[in-house]
């Protein structure tokens, strides 16, 4: 019969220094030391508004305010949920140390030493923090592991809270953005059309003429009608001097009534060409050249304006429109029983890979036997 030699003890005792025992002591450490720990859950999603606005009834205006492309806003809060300013936002409203260290030093392994530094706790937080993260359907699943069940629901509830904030600043950035140039372009408008305006009252001021083609209307109409006087003045001459002698007084008076009327006459007709002539020392010419040059400013800038009004409407719609915000599909609870840790995972874990270690040893030194 074989009989066991000096090797097979040797193998057989590493076996129970390398295997059981350890196996042993981790499974002594599960079942009598390591805390219970409770998880709360919360999955949650990023919406964006897609409502449409009434503005787009003026056709063909939405692509003015398109948006370039950009990472996922998904993909950023994964990031973010996972960073360090995550970390520190919920420690400074939480107090996250004395919560993740309420097992120490008992529970040395699964315990958070409070004397660690801020990246400690950071890379015991995304030990404790799982963010599960679909990118098919863009949805995120958070499982806070604690040693209390309120202390798992709080963590859970803070960090949803703080993700929607995040989004919300995201949101607001990307509108301020999407508006920016609109609004540049609105006010610089209404400056324009400001000027144009205080322009146009400073000339009638000026000119204390409200309306030059109004006025020249009504001067068109008094040389019309001293015209027409002329001429029946003249008519009436005519008819005088068949019946009377040059000398008579009536022939002088009607020679003085048309000379005073043509006097008058080149009088008003002096005002549309002479300078020196108008209400405000220019003629008339001069006057509406100057009134036709702030008309035309102030139409093009009144168009101008509603134009960028309109643009303006144009990409506070599209901004809103392309809100965003944070829903939640799963609610934090607070946990009716432990889950964590996992002991026969764990335990059945570390002893496959003491087993395995062992076992690659021990064909380590055969091999090197059977070479000698």
């Amino acid at each position: 019969m074989a009989e066991p030699r000096r090797r097979h003890w040797l193998i057989l005792g590493s076996f129970l220094a390398l295997v059981v025992l350890p196996s042993l002591a981790w499974a002594g450490y599960l079942w009598l030391r390591a805390e219970d720990q409770y998880v709360s859950t919360v999955g949650f999603s990023v919406r964006k508004e897609q409502s449409t606005s009434s503005i787009d009834l003026l056709g063909g205006l939405a692509p003015l305010t398109g948006a370039g492309g950009s990472a996922s806003d998904t993909d950023i809060l994964y990031e973010y949920i996972r960073s360090q300013d995550m970390v520190e936002r919920i420690d400074a409203s939480l107090d996250l140390r004395a919560r993740f260290s309420r097992a120490w030093p008992h529970d040395f392994v699964f315990a958070f030493d409070p004397e660690g530094h801020v990246e400690d706790l950071t890379d015991y937080w995304q030990r404790q923090v799982k963010v599960l993260y679909d990118s098919t359907t863009q949805l995120i699943t958070l499982k806070v592991s604690a040693f209390t069940p309120e202390d798992a629901q709080q963590i859970a509830a803070a960090v949803f809270q703080e993700s929607s904030d995040k989004i919300n600043q995201l949101s607001t950035i990307a509108q301020d953005d999407a508006t920016r140039l609109a609004k540049a372009e609105l006010d610089k408008a209404r400056a324009e059309l400001t000027e144009t305006r205080q322009a146009m009252t400073a000339f009638r001021m000026r000119s204390q003429i409200v309306d030059p083609e109004a006025d020249l209307a009504g001067q068109m109409g008094v040389l019309s009608g001293l015209q027409a006087q002329l001429a029946e003045a003249l008519v009436a001459h005519d008819l005088l001097l068949d019946n009377a002698q040059p000398t008579d007084h009536r022939v002088t008076q009607s020679q003085q009534k048309i000379d005073a009327l043509r006097r008058l006459i080149e009088a008003e007709r002096a005002k549309f060409g002479a300078e020196g002539q108008g209400p405000a020392g220019e003629s008339y010419a001069q006057l509406m050249a100057e009134y036709e040059k702030l008309a035309v400013d102030r139409e093009f800038a009144e168009g101008a304006y509603r134009s960028a009004r309109i643009a303006h409407e144009t990409a506070l719609a599209e901004a809103q429109r392309q809100a965003r915000y944070l829903a939640a599909h799963i609610e934090p609870k607070v946990a009716q029983s432990p889950t964590e840790p996992d002991r026969p995972w764990l335990w059945a874990m570390i002893t496959g890979m003491l087993l395995a270690g062992w076992s690659i040893l021990v064909l380590v030194y055969y091999s090197v036997r059977d070479r000698r």
